[in-house]
């Protein structure tokens, strides 16, 4: 019984997979391959070498025993994989007053291999060394302190396949949402927000310690999932370059004093997050829904009234209890790739531009949502175009931080030569949240190596999602390598 259940899921599985292998081959007849650091930042799939793939149609076919997995392995076949980068970034902040503000190398290592057919495991970790924040007298002590040396957790789970579930326990990447340069549908993900949206995705998301649960169907899938303990967004120390509150730079002692330690909510069952997400294809549109009730990641500043006369209040992050729901929706056009993304939260704080308010915190239904386009154009271009909004049931003009408004992006790449990639990716915010510019250029001297040269510029008001940061436009440069 068991090896029929085997048999039937690795047809379905050689089904769906040349179904994919039909559609990826249909787009990559324009475009051909296209693997860069844009897509692994923005999780767009490279399309696959029509060549490669009907050479490999041509081959032999496999025998039975290869087929269905009773074949022994092959002696030289090692026991797991190991994979991981190197990276390196040194950024030069040229906004007065000018310094150097990142100097880090990173690497990180994982590890995957499987105990039997149905159990997999995988183990990660990365390691950042940043020199800036040991010898640099910008930054205040809590701050060197804090981003001199970090050591993460990776993906640390084990996969188990039972039928058609599959279940997967311990630190893993939840993944809800793939639009550029945004987090909107990704409501699972916690991020190290120490440098804002500005690293790859790889680097920015922080991999949830849960208990995840899918279940298979013909064309659908629902998840569930259970996050016991749950991690939240990093956001570093007072006075750091990327803080979520706007602070003089660089920041006076007696200022950062004014801002407390993140207040987690205490370890309980109450406290754990859970979520389920269906989705399934119908006429080549991937529709799914979701629902998710949880902390929010991100924290709320709380003014506290402290019987100091010198300092009669601070601000205490904390994590605010909410609910989302939302669905995501994707379509293969032929000549181009249409998305969308939209997310209710109920439940969420923000903090009123009024320092006198009382209270000082307002809670405020959202509605955020996003569409967008993506293109392969001849001679290996990539244009991809969003629209996006944040609507505040109850208005957003009185918020510390202005977020609401329609906003545009565009990400445009292209090949000159084999081995230079210039790409431009700008978000705009169209009312008073400000934007982000980030042109770079990508060179590449051997396989699975990238050096890069980019400018980081943050555009708006003080009092805006990316204009809070308009005195943070930096120069970089960075070399990765992929083993």
């Amino acid at each position: 019984m068991k090896r029929g259940k085997r048999v039937r899921r690795q047809l379905l599985m050689l089904a769906t997979g040349a179904a994919t292998i039909a559609m990826a081959a249909g787009a990559s007849a324009q475009s051909g391959p296209f693997e860069t650091p844009a897509r692994r930042l923005f999780g767009a799939p490279a399309a696959p070498d029509r060549t490669l793939l009907f050479a490999a149609a041509e081959r032999e076919p496999p025998s039975r025993d290869a087929l269905f997995g009773d074949a022994p392995p092959k002696a030289d076949n090692p026991p797991y994989k190991l994979g991981g980068f190197v990276d390196g970034l040194a950024a030069y902040t040229y906004s007065a007053p000018a310094h150097w503000s990142r100097a880090v190398a990173r690497m990180q290592l994982v590890a995957q291999g499987q105990l039997s057919d149905d159990i997999k495991w995988k183990v990660g970790g990365r390691a950042d060394v940043d020199a800036v924040y040991f010898g640099s007298n910008f930054y205040l002590d809590p701050v060197k302190q804090n981003q001199r040396a970090s050591f993460f957790y990776r993906e640390n789970y084990l996969d188990v396949a039972a039928g058609n579930w599959d279940f997967r326990l311990g630190a893993q990447q939840i993944v809800w949402g793939e639009v550029v340069g945004l987090f909107f549908a990704d409501v699972v993900s916690a991020r190290d927000m120490r440098e804002f949206l500005l690293p790859s995705f790889d680097v920015i998301r922080i991999p949830q310690w849960a208990a995840r649960a899918e279940y298979f169907s013909g064309d659908s899938h629902v998840e569930l999932i259970w996050i016991p303990v749950p991690a939240f967004d990093n956001i570093g120390k007072p006075g750091s370059e990327f803080y979520p509150v706007r602070l003089p730079s660089p920041t006076p002692p007696e200022t950062a004093t004014l801002f407390a330690n993140p207040v987690r909510p205490s370890r309980s069952l109450d406290h754990s997050n859970y979520g389920i997400r269906a989705n399934t294809v119908k006429g080549g549109w991937d529709l799914s829904a979701f629902y998710y009730r949880s902390f929010s990641a991100q924290p709320t500043f709380y003014r506290v009234t402290r019987e100091s006369s010198d300092q009669p209040f601070l601000f205490e992050p904390r994590y605010d209890r909410i609910w989302q729901a939302g669905g995501t929706v994707t379509k293969d056009f032929s000549d181009f790739v249409f998305r969308g993304e939209t997310v209710y939260t109920h439940g969420q704080g923000y903090g009123l531009a009024d320092l006198t308010a009382v209270p000082s915190i307002v809670e405020r239904t959202t509605l955020d949502y996003i569409v967008s386009a993506e293109f392969q154009l001849p001679g290996d271009t990539r244009l991809n175009l969003q629209g996006f909004q944040r609507i505040f049931f109850g208005g957003g003009s009185d918020l510390a931080i202005r977020g609401d408004g329609f906003g545009v992006s565009l990400l445009i790449s292209t090949k000159l030569a084999n081995n230079l990639e210039p790409q431009l990716l700008w978000i705009q915010n169209l009312k008073d949240a400000g934007g982000l510019i980030r042109p770079r250029l990508n060179w590449y001297p051997e396989k699975n190596t990238t050096v890069g040269f980019g400018v980081d510029i943050f555009t708006g008001p003080s009092d805006g999602f990316f204009g809070r940061f308009n005195n943070r436009d930096r120069v970089y440069a960075e070399i990765r390598y992929d083993f």
